[in-house]
């Protein structure tokens, strides 16, 4: 799973790919059907990467990526975003076993279902991700 490039920004809904830099901030991409560019400054807003976002654990955090691997390989039903919170909390110990039930709210559950829903068709999320730089291959 290629998911590098791929951001959230902080209030601002949905995913955005990250296509350039200019000396205002960083130039963003809608994945929806729109495209819509968009310029962030860091000093206003806050952008995280999906390779970076965790989920808060009983003993360790849990990286979004790997529950979006467990979505892609098992045949698990995705409820709906609207579904209740129960329905969406035995969805999520389903995914992510050894979740943090008390700080992990259902509107991040939501967020979880409405990424995968959005980047599951996209070509990179079945791509090998690229080797991290400044690693040497052995």
């Amino acid at each position: 799973m290629n998911l590098r490039g791929l951001v959230s920004v902080t209030g601002k809904p949905g995913l955005f790919k990250l296509i350039g830099q200019n000396k205002g901030g960083f130039i963003l991409e809608s994945l929806d059907a729109a495209k819509v560019k968009i310029v962030i400054n860091m000093s206003n807003s806050k952008m995280a990467t999906l390779e970076d976002i965790t989920i808060y654990g009983d003993e360790e955090e849990i990286r979004l990526l790997d529950i979006f691997e467990t979505l892609k390989t098992s045949d698990i039903e995705i409820p709906a975003v609207k579904a209740d919170g129960t329905t969406l909390r035995n969805f999520f110990r389903e995914v992510a076993p050894g979740h943090d039930e008390s700080r992990v709210y259902s509107s991040d559950i939501k967020k979880v279902i409405t990424w995968y829903t959005i980047i599951k068709e996209l070509p990179l999320f079945n791509e090998e991700a690229p080797e991290p730089l400044g690693e040497e291959q052995a």
